[in-house]
């Protein structure tokens, strides 16, 4: 979950200069990272009123905790998420020094502002009456989306994850394992307050959604696929990827773990049609080739995206 950062980097002097030095806003690279992070915090921010908040759903990080406090006191959203990151922030500086840029810091007020609009302008009812589980899969696909998008802009989250590495230092456990036991324990606590089952396993169900979009969204949906090809038939099948599917590839010398005999690798890249065209053709020539078929989720080269792709 998208968790904030606060105000409280200013109180390094100095610093936040350091960050705006380095920060192009008014280049291309720049108005388009600015623009991911205010249009991927406004729609995370309806994923969170319209969807998740109204069937006090508490999908981890500091909203799920604002989240619960809003349905037991009455607190702002909005509000409390970002009166929560502010001591999380300074004590996160003061632990693990200044790893917090500009960008970071404006992408969580941005949030914390359109949730509290979003708030006192549509209320607190729900955009879908009476069916958790749907609002649960839009609030899930909308947070993951907005949540991919300030990440696309080089934003980082804090909040609980701010907790999470400084467990890690302690403790000297991943930072990932510790944020699943952090968020998973935010997750627990809204059982804990609601006394209904129905609450954490729709939260779970949030989170779920918002990690594979997030996953969406940083790599882009691709039909591409990694083979690599083990055959001694190697010859013909590099005839096939170069003249009839117009690709190129790579021969990896090896050895054969059993028979220790010299073996010839290909690896290549293609879509996800020409790996049915090559599997079939393997077969073919070669029934005992052995072919390993992988997501390939972001190629860069000939043929593909372009490097300068890399930085869109």
């Amino acid at each position: 979950m998208l968790k904030c950062c606060s105000f409280a980097v200013f109180l390094k002097g100095g610093l936040i200069m350091a960050y705006v030095s380095r920060e192009k806003l008014f280049s291309k690279d720049g108005l388009k990272a600015w623009s991911f992070i205010v249009f991927g915090t406004f729609v995370m921010a309806v994923g969170f009123v319209f969807f998740i908040s109204p069937y006090k759903l508490a999908p981890g990080g500091v909203y799920g905790i604002a989240i619960i406090l809003h349905h037991i006191f009455g607190f702002p959203i909005g509000l409390s998420g970002l009166l929560m990151d502010i001591p999380l922030t300074i004590l996160g500086i003061k632990i693990l020094g200044p790893r917090f840029g500009v960008k970071t810091i404006f992408g969580f007020i941005f949030l914390s502002g359109f949730i509290t609009l979003l708030e006192f302008t549509w209320g607190y009812k729900p955009l879908v009456e009476d069916d958790a589980l749907l609002s649960s899969i839009f609030g899930g696909l909308l947070i993951g989306v907005g949540l991919g998008l300030v990440f696309r802009s080089r934003a980082s989250s804090g909040g609980s994850d701010i907790i999470a590495m400084i467990l890690a230092k302690y403790t000297k456990m991943p930072v990932g394992q510790l944020l699943i036991m952090v968020d998973a324990s935010i997750v627990l606590l809204s059982l804990l307050a609601f006394e209904d089952w129905r609450i954490p396993l729709y939260s779970w169900i949030v989170i779920f959604i918002t990690g594979k979009m997030v996953d969406v969204v940083m790599q882009g949906l691709s039909y591409d696929k990694a083979l690599f090809i083990v055959s001694d038939k190697h010859d013909e099948i590099r005839v096939k990827i170069i003249e009839d599917l117009d690709r190129g590839g790579t021969f990896i010398n090896a050895q054969g773990m059993y028979s220790e005999n010299e073996k010839k690798i290909i690896f290549t890249v293609v879509s996800r049609r020409e790996v049915a065209i090559l599997q079939n053709f393997i077969h073919s020539i070669d029934p005992d080739a052995f072919m390993t078929v992988l997501d390939a989720h972001e190629i860069f080269g000939k043929g593909f995206k372009s490097f300068e792709q890399a930085q869109d």
